[in-house]
């Protein structure tokens, strides 16, 4: 089975374009059909990628506005979707957050693929800068809000910078899926890590973190 038929789909791409799910399937299913090949990133034009599809050029306009940004949209169908927040507590979204990363780590670990999918992005300034603006930052604000509203609810110390305490949750894991990947990303290393932090950042009047037992 190939990575394009094994990726869970996504909603399809921004609001405002004209939908189709299946012209949109077939779209980004024909650029991972062109990865697998080999094809690198800066030969995919959209006149190729319109053939693989069996599609228009103008179809692909309609959703796209350029190859960069219907790339962006091949990496994000690749990716674990972002996490539902269980909204039970602070704990437990943090821990949601950080086991998408964990799960993000082992895929990209496990496939060849997507390995070089995310080193061809990187290595593509108008691809990461879209990547950037489009997928990281909403997910950073996202997490900074969280924090924001453990801090207004008693939950985080008031006396740490939000920005600060984000980098001390999510860069452990990012530290282990990116600079060390020959570090192990156990089942249970979200819940150690959001605990860990959070025994450090509680409130001193808040009663100690508990970890579910084993």
């Amino acid at each position: 089975m190939s990575l394009a038929e094994s990726r869970p789909r996504r909603d399809g791409p921004a609001k405002g374009r004209p939908r189709s799910e299946a012209v949109e399937r077939a779209i980004v299913e024909g650029v991972m059909r062109l990865l697998e090949e080999g094809v690198p990133l800066a030969e995919l034009s959209i006149e190729r990628i319109a053939r693989t599809a069996g599609v228009g050029k103008a179809t692909i306009y309609r959703r796209w506005s350029g190859k960069e940004e219907l790339f962006v949209d091949v990496v994000r169908t690749a990716e674990p979707p972002d996490p539902e927040l269980p909204g039970t507590s602070l704990r437990d979204d943090l821990v949601a957050l950080l086991e998408q990363l964990r799960q993000r780590g082992l895929m990209t670990r496990s496939s060849a693929l997507l390995h070089n999918v995310y080193a061809q992005m990187k290595s593509s300034p108008k691809v990461w800068t879209a990547y950037h603006a489009t997928v990281v930052e909403p997910r950073r604000r996202r997490q900074i809000e969280l924090l924001r509203r453990g801090q207004r609810n008693g939950e985080l110390r008031t006396d740490v910078d939000v920005e600060l305490m984000n980098d001390m949750f999510t860069g452990p894991m990012l530290f282990r899926t990116v600079m060390r990947p020959d570090a192990e990303l156990p089942a249970g290393l979200s819940e150690r890590i959001v605990d860990t932090v959070l025994e450090g950042l509680r409130p001193v009047s808040s009663p100690p973190v508990s970890s579910p037992s084993p």
